[in-house]
């Protein structure tokens, strides 16, 4: 699949860097969102943490030298980006991690490609190959084994499990929306900072509607664990992350950015065995393999 013109070796390793710094810290950070699912409504957890992530940012910014001032055009494609990144994608996220691990969690979140892929088709043009298809449905192949697993082993009903399963695809599809949405030419006309700051902003307002709506009155755990995750998720997981990873989609491609979620839940699926105690039985082990070996067979297709 053409996803982007071949990248220059000065802008390789300019992407480098910032490709491992986003591997690395969204790794972790499905084990601490875990941890924020506790008595604190996920919707109130999502917002605190964007609407810390939108200040810091807006500071960031300033600091920067950047304008806030993005005009109404800009106004309303940060709200659509933040609507789409910032409320649905992670709402769906923190409810899938009530009922399942966050390694599977994260290996669904492998399958980003696809959906990124296909969008950018759909929007853009970029042809897909038969090889990409045929990883694609490996892939696919793979996640469907782990969740038989989820199914067979789970202590909650397995309703909960499909229920996990649902909202995790539904996220998947919240994210890659906002990830093609970079590729526009509004989003790149528009310094990255400003959009995510108002984003940001827009999405942790929603976010307290939703909440305020659906959960009742803010409630916040005064755990030091809490709180130093909510400050870890927004600084490191937000600010730090999703300029560095839209950058890369505006400089590589929405398909070749996703090359991050075929690390990614390696490394989470190793810290999901060490700290959530998660059992490579049954179909786990083969189907995390088949999954990402999947991702690869795409991957190498899209480079050809």
């Amino acid at each position: 699949m053409a996803d982007a013109p071949s990248v220059p070796a000065d802008t390789a390793k300019a992407v480098l860097i910032p490709f491992a710094l986003v591997t690395l810290i969204w790794s972790s950070t499905w084990i601490v969102i875990r941890d924020q699912l506790g008595s604190v409504p996920p919707s109130w957890s999502v917002c605190y943490r964007f609407l810390l992530a939108g200040i810091a940012m807006a500071i960031f910014a300033r600091l920067r030298g950047v304008s806030l001032r993005i005009g109404g055009a800009g106004m309303l494609f940060a709200g659509l980006l933040g609507t789409a990144q910032f409320v649905l994608n992670f709402n769906f996220v923190y409810r899938a991690e009530q009922h399942l691990t966050s390694g599977v969690v994260a290996v669904v979140y492998a399958m980003l490609l696809i959906p990124n892929s296909l969008l950018a088709f759909l929007a853009f043009r970029q042809p897909v190959t038969r090889g990409f298809i045929v990883g694609s449905a490996i892939a696919t192949a793979g996640i469907v084994m782990m969740l038989v697993h989820e199914y067979r082993a789970a202590d909650v009903a397995p309703d909960a499990i499909l229920l996990g399963a649902a909202f995790s695809i539904l996220g998947l599809l919240s994210a890659s929306a906002a990830n093609v949405m970079q590729g526009t030419e509004i989003a790149r006309r528009l310094p990255m900072m400003a959009v995510l700051t108002w984003a940001m902003l827009i999405g942790a307002a929603i976010d307290a509607v939703f909440a305020w709506v659906t959960a009742g009155a803010p409630v916040i755990e005064w755990r030091l664990s809490y709180l130093a995750g909510i400050a870890y998720l927004g600084i490191a997981g937000s600010v730090v992350t999703f300029p560095l990873y839209f950058r890369l989609i505006q400089t590589i491609g929405a398909g070749r950015a996703a090359y991050t979620s075929v690390l990614i839940p390696v490394i989470a699926m190793l810290i999901s065995t060490l700290f959530e105690g998660y059992r490579w039985t049954g179909f786990a082990a083969p189907g995390a393999l088949l999954a990402i070996a999947g991702m690869v067979v795409a991957l190498r297709s899209k480079k050809a």
